[in-house]
């Protein structure tokens, strides 16, 4: 991982949420909560519009969650497959074979 952007302001003693469109693997947010744990936050929570427990790498604490969704490629509301489906109004599962 790699930061091309940090934080314009302290997070010590703040109650810290990060929010998120999906939670999949963990592996990110698992490497953002370290660092941020790093600058002594009161508290770190993660919200999240779509949950993919299925798809866990690393055990990942998600306090607010939409939906949780299967383990399958879904689109739409702003989620995209090659720049394509972000416009859908409705969050929908891609079916990779016929795109």
């Amino acid at each position: 991982m790699k930061v091309t952007k940090d934080l314009d302001t302290t997070v010590q003693d703040a109650d810290v949420v990060i929010v998120e469109d999906i939670v999949d693997t963990g592996v990110t947010l698992t490497y953002l909560t370290q660092v941020l744990h790093q600058r002594k936050p009161r508290s770190i929570a993660i919200a999240t519009l779509l949950d993919k427990p299925e798809r866990r790498l690393r055990p990942v604490q998600v306090k607010y969650v939409g939906f949780q969704v299967p383990d399958e490629f879904v689109v739409g509301y702003g989620l995209d497959y090659a720049e394509d489906y972000r416009n859908l109004p409705d969050i929908c599962v891609l079916d990779r074979k016929a795109s």
